[in-house]
């Protein structure tokens, strides 16, 4: 069973948000690897070109059989897809998970942007997450790597209401959910709690030994 699993945080985040799921992976015997991204004043692009040079210098590394997992939190998800679909070391790469990712954007993040502009100028990586900038990565599925989704609708976070549908507080359900994925799940908890949950570190535990999530 493959052990190491590297973590990726979200937009204005640094790899500390990842340290209580970084901890209960440790628990249940993982090896947690949370990387930092310019995720905040950088277009997604530039955050994924940092992961990918990050995770070159990883594999590298890595035995001749080892392999690692990924799993990012909201915007990480679009670093992970966003890497998958362009390494050239896919073969290295055991199963990933996207918890609460916009993999269709985000409607808070088209809403400052047409009414914040100059918000968005600044915070370039959430210009990124508009629905109309997530569809221009072109991001494309590798079938090599199975991706499973954690996806939360306990919509009880401040600009809630300016969500249509149902949503985690920051995020569309529709949204976070993965056509490719082999597998999901929707849990009662918000954007900005449910990676930091001990039954998010179990139910990653259990799609990275057996592909599925138990419902």
């Amino acid at each position: 069973m493959y052990k190491k699993v590297i973590l990726v945080h979200g937009f204005f985040k640094t790899n500390r948000d990842m340290m209580d799921l970084k901890k209960n992976l440790e628990k249940l015997g993982y090896q947690g690897i949370a990387l930092n991204l310019p995720l905040t004043f950088h277009e997604i692009q530039y955050g994924a070109k940092c992961f990918e040079n990050k995770m070159d210098k990883i594999l590298n590394n890595l035995s001749k059989e080892e392999k690692v997992s990924l799993v990012g939190h909201s915007t990480g998800g679009l670093i992970i897809r966003t890497f998958l679909s362009n390494t050239k070391q896919i073969n290295k790469i055991h199963r990933a998970i996207l918890i609460s990712t916009p993999n269709e954007g985000c409607q808070l993040a088209e809403l400052a942007d047409k009414k914040f502009p100059m918000m968005t100028s600044i915070f370039k990586t959430l210009k990124t997450l508009t629905p109309e900038n997530v569809e221009k990565l072109n991001i494309n599925h590798r079938k090599e790597v199975e991706i499973g989704v954690i996806a939360g609708n306990k919509s009880d976070l401040l600009l809630r209401k300016l969500i249509k549908g149902e949503n985690d507080g920051r995020v569309e359900l529709y949204s976070t959910q993965y056509a490719n994925s082999i597998d999901s799940i929707v849990l009662p908890l918000n954007h900005n709690e449910i990676h930091h949950q001990f039954l998010v570190a179990q139910l990653i535990d259990e799609f990275l030994r057996t592909g599925k999530f138990s419902k």
